[in-house]
């Protein structure tokens, strides 16, 4: 009866130390919050970019970048198409050395959630950003999106898979400089990164660029965007020659409230 007795207080020591063993072992994982890493969603509050856009003019076979200021100003506290409350942001453009007026071009909704961020433009939901903010740590950024979202206006063929893009954060919150602007604090969500024959160095055969990414830094919001969808059809048994179809932007911060 006595072994018994100590049999199991021993065997109760070994399960009380092992739970403490266990306890003193877990850490919490403690993250920024994603809401710090968007435009202050205050009404009144800008954001001022320079936006350098890549058009393919002359049925596709010339080359232009065209060149402009961008203003995303927050307007105010509405609904978004399905209910939840979101702020409406307006878009305005201006010549790239903002001598002319700012002129309308479109609003986008920005809905912030307890655990990612989405913004609804041009009737196209995409989750921005995703809790935890971590390295590698992805998701399906697209997964409103449906396949082809930019045809008829851009008949492109890497776009049909955009619903499958994995975003995730590379590397943790660190420094940014671009163009003479710095940064601290600052999440880079990769998008896609997939290049076929590019450069092109073989003239004769098809080529594709589907290349996003954001930069987003805290108290700020976004502070720098690369995207770039376009294919290249080498055209070799039609007339005209080979032609371009898509689009690209880069913008980059210059001014904010």
């Amino acid at each position: 009866m006595r072994l018994q007795s100590i049999t199991r207080i021993s065997l109760l020591a070994i399960i009380i130390t092992s739970l403490f063993s266990c306890s003193d072992k877990k850490e919490e994982f403690i993250t920024d919050n994603i809401s710090d890493y968007h435009l202050r969603l205050t009404p009144g509050k800008y954001i001022t970019y320079r936006l350098d856009s890549l058009v393919f003019t002359n049925f596709g076979r010339t080359i232009e970048t065209h060149r402009y200021q961008v203003k995303d100003q927050v307007d105010a506290l509405i609904t978004d198409n399905v209910g939840r409350p979101s702020y409406r942001v307006f878009r305005y453009l201006r010549d790239s050395l903002g001598t002319t007026a700012w002129q309308p071009s479109g609003t986008y909704l920005i809905t912030v959630l307890s655990d990612q961020v989405e913004v609804i433009e041009d009737n196209l939901r995409v989750i921005k950003m995703h809790m935890p903010l971590k390295d590698g740590f992805s998701w399906k950024g697209n997964s409103f999106v449906p396949a082809n979202p930019y045809y008829p206006k851009y008949d492109i063929q890497n776009d049909n898979n955009i619903q499958f893009w994995d975003f995730y954060y590379d590397g943790e919150s660190s420094s940014f400089s671009y163009r003479g602007n710095n940064y601290a604090d600052v999440y880079t969500v990769e998008q896609v990164k997939d290049l076929v024959n590019v450069p092109i160095t073989v003239p004769t055969s098809y080529a594709s660029k589907s290349r996003v990414v954001e930069k987003y830094a805290k108290n700020i919001g976004l502070v720098y965007t690369e995207f770039e969808l376009w294919d290249y059809q080498p055209n070799s048994t039609g007339t005209g020659g080979p032609y371009y179809t898509g689009f690209g932007i880069r913008k980059w911060m210059i001014d904010h409230n």
